[in-house]
């Protein structure tokens, strides 16, 4: 009789990947709702521009329209989303469950960002809305744990890039940072959104000043829909962290001895600048054509600091679990991984340092380390050998080194080409390629 086969770990298992802890850093408040949610919400205020009333067909309007191929045109959407978003029973229902359906994914982290200043038709103070959505995290983190899970969630207030209030958001944001001041300690940073291609940061010169001034973390969305100037723009403001900034390729030159990385490139992989990455919604504003030609890998190969994110939940059709898979199956990634972009975000995450080594020591390296014992590491009769255990049962053999300071990324001829011509840079197949971290420095 032939014994059952073992489980294999060498592909990632998205039911797996349901149950690991997640860290989520761009996720937008105003792009996750749930579709029974808009629609009891139009209902109540009067609201009555919705193409549908249905939950299931509403979804999927949604996730079409979303399917534009360019910035402008997926930011539409989002006009339905803002109009059931006008008082202040609506924001707390829509943060609160944000906050829910984050949890049930697995996430124990999660930085929740929207604009306040899209939010004021009904006549909410700009004060109001912040307390409003602290009021729905408070309200989310309580339902989780009354139901025996553990998350923690904080918010990020957004300036729009297109319009003149960033200093006004600027200064809301001072007023609610701080345990002490009426965010409770929840509203933790701040970022510019919306059409970013010809609205640069630095349009908001003094609304960064005034955070600089006082030690309030920045994050830009940039290299979506404008390029490599766009992300140094940021930088120069005082960003720590990026926004989609995927664009950061095209500051990326294939040589005949390998690749060579751009002032921009080099800073941001240097200084571990991390990259708020969010594939599903990159492939819908056009910058790849689907998440296998994504620039993911090149960019984790060469060293950058990658994160994993939705963006917009609804929007996109997509969740943490879902872009970790996805993710995983085009780019051959192993738990290892998973855990290492989970890392990468909490290490970079805008929450205190006590939090963050709670969430390490008591959360995500203990469930990793489960997923290790439970992998099938057999004992090697013919040497002896002691099979692996807890995290280190979940590293095998590897096609690549990466991490900070290695010496060397071993990339593929055939996979280097392929990566390359994607991202619309060639080598010339008659030489021979370098050593692709050597190249770059």
């Amino acid at each position: 009789m032939t014994e059952p086969s073992s489980p294999s770990y060498s592909i990632v298992d998205p039911a797996i990947v349901r149950t690991l802890p997640k860290v989520v850093l761009h996720d937008h408040l105003d792009g996750g709702l749930r579709p029974q949610t808009i629609i009891d919400i139009a209902a109540a205020t009067g609201y009555d521009g919705l193409p549908t009333t249905d939950a299931d067909d509403l979804e999927k309007w949604f996730f079409d329209a979303a399917n534009s191929g360019d910035l402008p045109t997926y930011l539409t959407t989002f006009d339905h989303t803002t109009a059931v978003m006008q008082t202040k029973d609506a924001l707390v229902r829509v943060t609160r469950e944000a906050v829910e359906d984050l949890a049930a994914d697995g996430a124990c982290y999660a930085e929740l960002r929207y604009a306040p200043e899209q939010h004021l038709a009904a006549g909410l103070s700009l004060q109001e809305v912040v307390e409003a959505t602290v009021q729905g995290v408070k309200e989310g983190e309580k339902a989780v744990a009354d139901d025996g899970g553990r998350i923690h969630a904080r918010l990020l207030l957004c300036a729009m890039r297109h319009a003149d209030r960033a200093l006004e958001i600027a200064q809301l944001l001072v007023d609610n940072y701080g345990e002490h001041s009426p965010g409770e300690g929840y509203v933790v940073g701040f970022d510019i959104a919306g059409a970013e291609d010809g609205f640069p940061p630095s349009n908001h010169v003094a609304a960064f000043d005034l955070l600089r001034k006082n030690l309030i973390p920045v994050t830009v969305h940039a290299g979506e829909a404008a390029g490599v100037e766009s992300i140094a723009d940021g930088l120069r403001q005082g960003a720590v962290r990026i926004g989609h900034g995927v664009r950061i390729y095209e500051d990326i030159e294939a040589e005949m001895s390998g690749l060579e990385l751009g002032k921009v490139a080099k800073f941001v992989r240097d200084r571990r600048i991390p990259l708020e990455i969010c594939p599903t919604s990159n492939t819908q504003t056009g910058i790849c054509d689907s998440v296998e030609e994504h620039p993911f890998n090149l960019l984790y190969d060469l060293g950058f600091t990658c994160t994993v994110n939705t963006d917009n939940r609804l929007v996109s059709g997509c969740t943490m679990s879902g872009e970790m898979v996805k993710l995983a199956e085009a780019f051959d990634l192993e738990y290892w991984q998973l855990l290492e972009l989970t890392t990468n975000a909490l290490e970079t995450a805008f929450c205190d340092q006590p939090l963050r080594e709670s969430l390490e020591r008591e959360v995500i390296y203990p469930a990793y380390a489960e997923l290790g014992d439970a992998m099938d590491i057999a004992v090697d009769e013919a040497t002896g050998a002691a099979a692996a255990s807890g995290i280190d049962a979940l590293h095998g053999e590897h096609l690549h080194t990466h991490g900070v300071g290695a010496e060397e990324v071993e990339l593929s001829m055939e996979n280097l080409k392929a990566e390359l011509e994607q991202l619309g840079l060639n080598l010339d197949d008659d030489d021979e390629v370098g050593d692709a971290g050597d190249a770059s420095q």
